[in-house]
């Protein structure tokens, strides 16, 4: 981690642990969360949590597991051209979906009305609360002891009514500061792995077409460029290809403009990294094309009408789960009753947001099914 640069984040400039440990001995601290997260609970339940489609819809299909893995890839790549620490890079990337709900945004959505009377619900705060207080791995302490920047990564936005019982990792967010550049670019890589993997998903499913791609700006540029490059190509390998293409151009921009506005700026130091605006960012061009896409996305494929029958379906199960657990908590699991003396209803949010996307649909048809077997 020598060739580091000035204002990225280092051990040497961590604001550390909320307990304080032992260093670790053949690895950065930052490393450290890493494998942390990697054997979390809550990481191994993404392999069968929702990104678009519903985990039992195909295998081939991303998850919130595979999703957070090309994320880390993406945002380490571009990471280690700005020199900046990829350690924190991935452990963020690894942990940033680890408080999403079953069902996708869909699921996310339903659980906030429910909670409304509650504090509402939030995935971004839900996952800080799993690496901060629901792990149960450590004798020393609850949840997993991250640091901060990892913790502040993680945190990408948070209602400012929830700010204020977040400490010093929401304190940015009161006095109008950034995160590190880390966590910035981390946000970015985010929206790169989902925008242009949901185009492979959605055309996969049948769900978008070519034809209706072959209208956006930066999917027809990069198509044109396979076929001309391969003339005799089709299938999955013309598709695949031409992904690859827009993934390497909008990381490649990314890196040279971000290069650009750092060498504007001339922070000195982290410090002066959070006092300046976003500095990772697209060029103006690439920015205007990345929403071209995101707003297709939307309307094609968010709100296909087959998409849009399993959110309402995700919905449901959300709300009776809820509503069931609500009206008598002796539903709940011992552990999760414990817990609601404590947490409120707080604790019946964990208990869903903690479930898979099959454990969910399990769990409505105990609640509500009767089966003779």
């Amino acid at each position: 981690m020598n060739d580091l640069a000035s204002y990225a984040v280092s051990t040497a400039n961590s604001r550390g642990r909320l307990i304080k440990e032992a260093p670790p001995i053949g690895r950065s601290e930052f490393q450290r969360d890493r494998d942390r997260i990697i054997h979390s609970t809550a990481f191994r339940r993404l392999e069968y949590k929702t990104q678009v489609f519903v985990n039992h819809e195909g295998d081939l299909f991303r998850t919130r597991l595979t999703h957070s893995l090309e994320v880390a890839q993406i945002g380490r790549s571009i990471a280690r051209n700005l020199k900046l620490n990829e350690d924190l890079v991935e452990a963020i990337a690894l942990a940033h979906d680890l408080g999403h709900t079953p069902f996708g945004h869909a699921g996310q959505d339903a659980l906030n009305d429910c909670m409304k009377e509650y504090g509402g619900f939030e995935h971004n705060l839900q996952s800080l609360r799993v690496v901060d207080v629901l792990e149960e791995q450590y004798g020393a302490f609850e949840g997993l002891n991250l640091c901060f920047e990892t913790r502040e990564g993680i945190l990408k936005h948070v209602a400012r009514k929830n700010v204020e019982k977040l400490g010093e990792v929401g304190e940015r967010f009161l006095i109008n500061q950034r995160p590190s550049l880390e966590a910035q670019l981390t946000n970015i890589a985010d929206e790169i792995a989902y925008n242009n993997h949901d185009v492979d998903d959605g055309l996969r499913s049948g769900f978008i077409t070519m034809s209706q791609l072959e209208k956006i700006e930066i999917f027809s540029r990069h198509l044109w460029q396979v076929k001309r490059d391969y003339p005799n190509i089709g299938g999955r390998r013309l598709i695949h290809e031409t992904i690859r293409g827009m993934i390497n151009s909008v990381a490649t921009d990314l890196t040279q403009q971000s290069k650009s506005n750092i060498e504007n700026a001339r922070p000195k130091g982290l410090d002066e990294i959070r006092s300046a605006p976003c500095l990772i960012r697209f060029s103006e061009k690439i920015k205007q094309e990345q929403q071209e896409l995101k707003s297709f996305l939307y309307d094609n494929l968010y709100r296909h009408f087959q998409v849009t029958r399993m959110s309402n379906k995700a919905q449901h199960t959300i709300k009776m789960l809820f509503n069931a657990f609500n009206s008598d908590i002796r539903l709940l699991p011992t552990a999760y009753q414990i817990k609601f003396s404590q947490y409120g209803h707080q604790a019946i949010a964990d208990y869903i947001a903690g479930m898979t996307d099959r454990f969910a649909i399990k769990e409505y048809q105990r609640l509500f099914i009767i089966s003779e077997n």
